[in-house]
């Protein structure tokens, strides 16, 4: 007679004989992704505490604070994604639901009595020992799952996506965004979109229903704004986007100073920790969505340059999976997390150079904060897991 395993069992053995086979999943990982990521983590961790140094020296705490939780944060998101990448990428499809349903109830948990306040954000989850979770960016994490399983499906069949399987994505979205945009968090929304819009495209839904959900997402912003979802303050940063000589030491403040900063680095920077305008503590949340006007100014265009180029790896070897990906599903939680990180790394540095509205997004591996290093991480993980499972055939 012979003994099974249960499913899950059988699932956590075969993670971790990719792990330990000759040959494993140490030899055919994506080391440019992986080095990448990890190059853009450490760099960022030099950026945070160069942003965050003069003020916590002027507040007579360590200096070095800032610093040793980016590398704690990185340490648990390597972790995290590590658990991602060696799950069996058959699970993953299976596991889909699960995290989706854990995402939401986050989103729900915030706006329970257990939310609480941040920069104007009800969009945290303040736990003992002065750590904070933001569910939304998690959410990104399902929907990069979630969405290419409700669309893979009949493409598995050899059939096109239908309307029923694009209205069912669509509302798997809605859910997501709805709390979100109640928190609000208008960035987050942003990227979704983005991401939703990527997934939707590769996966064959027709243009002319691409075209109409771009044109009723116009539609929906303008209601929003005129209804007065967004709070005033958000509304303002658009206001500040499209005149930036509006109210310069107000909600323009933030955007002036950005372009001060990463002006007078040059082409070679001021050098690390020389920068003026960081010193001087005139740019506001300078370690987490202004993060880039630190390169700009320290290490000047040729730091700004290889920073973006470390990003521009990233994606390649995202594009490169998703195209060699073994499947439908795969190649649309590869594509999912490729839109995410384009779309987010041009809007946030689009915001401090004046070319895209201050929307309050990270940097991503490179801005301060646990819950998008956990976030980014576990993406990392995502695309692995299709890199490997591609020798899974």
């Amino acid at each position: 007679m012979t003994l099974g395993y249960p499913t899950s069992y059988a699932g956590k053995r075969r993670g971790a004989s990719r792990l330990l086979d000759r040959d494993s999943s140490l030899r055919r990982m994506d080391w440019i992704l992986l080095g990448s990521a990890i190059g853009l983590s450490l760099l960022g961790a030099v950026l945070v505490w160069s942003a965050t140094r003069p003020r916590m020296i002027d507040a007579g705490l360590d200096p070095q604070s800032y610093l040793k939780k980016h590398l704690l944060n990185l340490a648990i998101g390597l972790v995290l994604g590590a658990m991602v990448a060696l799950l069996d990428y058959r699970s993953l499809r299976a596991y889909a639901p699960v995290v989706y349903v854990a995402s939401v109830l986050g989103l729900v948990a915030v706006l329970s009595p257990l939310g609480s306040t941040i920069n104007g954000s009800h969009s945290w989850i303040v736990l003992p020992a002065g750590f904070s979770i933001q569910p939304s960016e998690f959410a990104k994490v399902a929907l990069c799952v979630a969405l290419p399983m409700i669309l893979s499906e009949r493409r598995d069949q050899e059939t096109e996506p239908g309307m029923s399987d694009v209205l069912l994505a669509l509302a798997a979205v809605a859910v997501p965004v709805g709390l979100i945009m109640l928190q609000p968090d208008l960035g987050t929304t942003i990227v979704i979109g983005a991401l939703t819009l990527g997934i939707l495209a590769v996966s064959g839904t027709p243009t002319k229903w691409l075209v109409g959900l771009i044109a009723a997402g116009a539609v929906a912003a303008g209601v929003a704004i005129s209804v007065g979802v967004l709070d005033e303050y958000q509304v303002n940063r658009f206001a500040a986007f499209a005149n930036p000589e509006l109210d310069p030491r107000g909600v323009g403040y933030n955007t002036s100073q950005a372009r001060i900063a990463i002006g007078s680095g040059g082409v070679s920077g001021t050098g690390l920790f020389e920068g003026t305008q960081t010193n001087g503590k005139f740019v506001p949340e300078q370690q987490t969505d202004f993060i880039f006007t630190v390169a700009g100014e320290e290490l000047g265009f040729l730091g700004g340059a290889g920073l973006i180029v470390l990003l521009g790896l990233v994606l390649w070897r995202g594009t490169r999976i998703a195209m060699r990906a073994p499947d439908l599903f795969g190649t649309l939680v590869a594509t999912g997390v490729v839109c995410w990180f384009t779309f987010q790394a041009f809007e946030n540095v689009g915001m401090t150079l004046g070319i895209m509205p201050v929307t309050g997004v990270p940097l991503p591996f490179v801005s301060y904060g646990g819950s998008s290093m956990f976030a980014n991480m576990m993406a990392v993980g995502l695309l692995m897991n299709v890199h490997l499972g591609t020798y899974d055939r």
